[in-house]
């Protein structure tokens, strides 16, 4: 990765990133089981974003050279659903397609793992679609272990 690229956090100015660059890259986020039309997805998007944004979160971006590559979102008080266990949940991360295989997801992930940790938070989740394998051998790297398994059946 290039030693300009830095990881910052996100201001009110970012949102129109966040919400396009999430908007672009929500095919990696859909399983071939549950298709949608592009424009639910979208408004689905929206939603979860309008959503993170009514509680304590963290939202990074990724930038070199003034251009903003990539981000990741993380919500602070989302206690894992079975345990209670306090958690980090990582809601959406997305990395521009001219910006993809330079280290720069893995660097977003790590950073939100520091600021986790920085609140006292000892476990991080989130969720991704079998399909995405690039994604899914990233986190394998960077030590998550699948906890559960959501499973699906067309009916």
């Amino acid at each position: 990765m290039s030693p300009q690229v830095r990881i910052r956090h996100g201001e009110p100015g970012d949102l129109s990133f966040v919400f396009d660059l999430g908007r672009r890259t929500l095919e990696s986020s859909v399983s071939p089981l549950r298709p949608a039309p592009p424009a639910q997805l979208a408004a689905m998007y929206e939603r979860t974003i309008g959503y993170v944004l009514t509680q304590p979160h963290t939202i990074l971006i990724a930038e070199e050279n003034a251009e903003r590559l990539g981000f990741i979102i993380g919500l602070d008080e989302i206690p894992d659903e079975v345990s209670g266990v306090p958690q980090a949940f990582f809601v959406y991360a997305a990395v521009e397609k001219h910006a993809q295989r330079r280290g720069i997801g893995r660097r977003l992930f790590t950073s939100l793992e520091d600021e986790a940790r920085a609140r006292g938070l000892s476990y991080a989740s989130f969720m991704v679609t079998e399909e995405n394998i690039e994604a899914r051998e990233l986190y394998a790297q960077l030590g998550y272990v699948t906890e559960r398994r959501q499973l699906c059946k067309r009916l």
